[in-house]
């Protein structure tokens, strides 16, 4: 058995990224449509949760094919701003971002659905701008469901394999993260590594989870006194 530390190096900077970039996209995205009003609003929605009914695979084929060189969009970018997708860790990041969405965006949005507008208001009428409000009011009573959104996507793209493996393929200490790592010792009949690198998954994917509910959990009751 021999075991390899850098599917697991690019797995966490993968995370990392995906859950950055995800965090400024959505962060004033989710805020936007809980406060915005008409028919328009489920169908964005509806779009950002697509990922989560969609096979992995096939959202991975559908960012191969527009994103190819062969393809006028991959053409464009790989000619003119010398940008390849395809088979990098750009391309991939960008694809576990667009498979990690829901994981972000649908806790960002309840969270800022269950703040109560008197908070906007009461700041508003204290004389703070939009920006100090957001900052100084709306992201501390954010906390539950910021850190639900970033475990969750974090622990989401950590896992992923479908969606990285089209786009991004398997290329050693680029692109292949330890889910492809696992499927291709299984593939060698190397169960011994593949069973260490799965299980390592599913401690890190319980540790996080552990975390994320430690930090959820209301305080305690004290007993009343007799």
């Amino acid at each position: 058995m021999k075991f390899d530390v850098v599917p697991f190096w690019v797995s966490l900077q993968l995370g990392l990224w995906t859950t950055g970039v995800l965090l400024v996209f959505t962060l004033p995205l989710s805020w936007g449509l809980s406060r915005a009003r008409g028919r328009w609003v489920v169908w964005i929605e509806s779009l950002f949760s697509l990922p989560l009914v969609v096979s992995p695979t096939v959202l991975g084929y559908y960012l191969l094919v527009f994103l190819s060189p062969r393809s006028p969009l991959g053409h464009f970018l790989q000619t003119t701003l010398g940008l390849r997708l395809v088979f990098s860790f750009p391309g991939m990041v960008l694809a576990s971002c667009l498979a990690g969405l829901p994981f972000m965006f649908a806790p960002l949005k309840t969270g800022f659905a269950q703040i109560p507008e008197s908070l906007w208001e009461a700041s508003a009428t204290l004389g703070k701008g939009k920006f100090e409000t957001f900052m100084r009011v709306l992201l501390p009573n954010l906390r539950p469901a910021l850190i639900t959104g970033l475990i969750s996507t974090f622990a989401h793209t950590l896992g992923e394999f479908g969606v990285v493996l089209m786009v991004g393929g398997s290329i050693p200490g680029v692109t292949k993260v330890v889910s492809i790592a696992i499927y291709e010792h299984v593939e060698a009949l190397d169960f011994d590594t593949a069973n260490l690198y799965a299980l390592i998954l599913v401690v890190l994917g319980y540790a996080g989870v552990f975390l994320m509910n430690l930090q959820l959990r209301p305080p305690g009751r004290t007993k009343a006194t007799r």
